[in-house]
């Protein structure tokens, strides 16, 4: 699919944590990784950068929408979702593997046992190191 602006609404989140993360957390001009984890090799492969703060995840109003949500109601919206926007690919993936193999992340969410958020907080000193390893 062409994206002439290179943005993105970031929509289907379903998971409460994550939804209050895009509603009150992420804001306009804030970088997130892009972290590809539905693929041979889960990893940070690029990063973003939020172009509009949380509204409601119209996704959940469509019926035909693999993310339909019956129980959302347009009028009190359930589940929200931000635009993000392509800032640049890294220079290769960093993967799961070998970002659990570094003790300057132990403290990094995405490594946490059962960790299965989509968005999750990174401090400056993990964005730090992380691109370091690029």
């Amino acid at each position: 699919m062409q994206r002439p602006e290179q943005t993105e609404p970031w929509d289907g989140v379903r998971n409460y944590q994550a939804r209050n993360m895009m509603r009150d957390a992420m804001k306009l001009g804030d970088l997130v990784f892009f972290y590809q984890s539905n693929c041979t090799e889960a990893g940070i492969v690029g990063i973003m950068e939020v172009v509009k703060e949380g509204y409601p995840d119209f996704s959940a109003f469509d019926i035909d929408d693999k993310h339909f949500d019956a129980k959302s109601d347009p009028n009190k919206p359930r589940w929200m979702l931000v635009d993000v926007k392509y800032v640049r690919k890294l220079s290769r993936t960093i993967t799961l593997k070998e970002l659990k193999l570094k003790a300057e992340l132990a403290d990094f969410t995405l490594l946490k046992n059962g960790n299965r958020l989509s968005i999750m907080p990174v401090t400056q000193a993990q964005w730090d190191f992380i691109l370091a390893l690029e």
